[in-house]
């Protein structure tokens, strides 16, 4: 028996409600079994009123993760599944996903010389409803950058600089844009992993 199969307990593996490969191998590497259902939602329609009633950033985190998670949950009765989002905020300005590189580069320059928070929340569901959740918070100082260093990044990253929030992997080149970074590695990646896995221990689907 693979020491994976005997610390995860569930009778299936986890469903997780996202199409990351980052938390993907991430939980992988955890030792958690899993398979994939990326959840079909309008992020921003979600967004949309919790951003108009002044919802703090931590809150729609949280709101996003929860409607991944209880779609593919309704869709897959009897599953345990994981949903996650993250968000990032930088003096009350939140960002997206830039979808150009001259998106890439203004988000970049928008960040250069401050601190900016990332927000990492998570719902595990079963049945349609939430059982456990939480969320994480890092800060995160971007140095000080000049244009033209901006432009030799983006170069240098290509199309990964559209994958996340920011322009930036701080596993890879991007942690040439940082100064000082506070939190734990998996919440900057998106997954408040140690919350995770309390969170299936106490569900009793990974041994203690």
């Amino acid at each position: 028996m693979s020491a994976v199969a005997t610390l995860w307990l569930g009778a299936e593996p986890l469903l997780l409600a996202s199409g990351s490969t980052t938390r993907r191998d991430m939980l992988i590497a955890a030792g958690i079994p899993l398979e994939v259902a990326k959840p079909d939602i309008d992020e921003r329609a979600v967004e949309a009123p919790l951003v108009a009633a002044g919802s703090p950033r931590e809150a729609v985190a949280a709101a996003l993760a929860c409607a991944k998670a209880l779609v593919v949950s309704q869709a897959n009765p009897g599953r345990l599944v994981l949903g996650a989002d993250q968000t990032l905020v930088c003096d009350g300005e939140a960002f997206h996903k830039p979808r150009t590189a001259m998106e890439a580069a203004d988000q970049i320059a928008a960040l250069a010389g401050r601190t900016h928070e990332l927000h990492s929340a998570f719902v595990l569901a079963k049945d349609g409803a939430p059982v456990a959740d939480g969320i994480a918070v890092a800060r995160l100082t971007m140095r000080s950058l000049s244009p033209d260093f901006i432009i030799s990044y983006l170069d240098a990253v290509g199309e990964a600089a559209l994958s996340s929030v920011g322009g930036y992997q701080v596993e890879g080149i991007g942690a040439q844009l940082f100064e000082t970074i506070e939190g734990d590695h998996f919440t900057i990646l998106g997954l408040p992993l140690f919350a995770v896995l309390a969170g299936l221990r106490d569900l009793g689907v990974l041994a203690r």
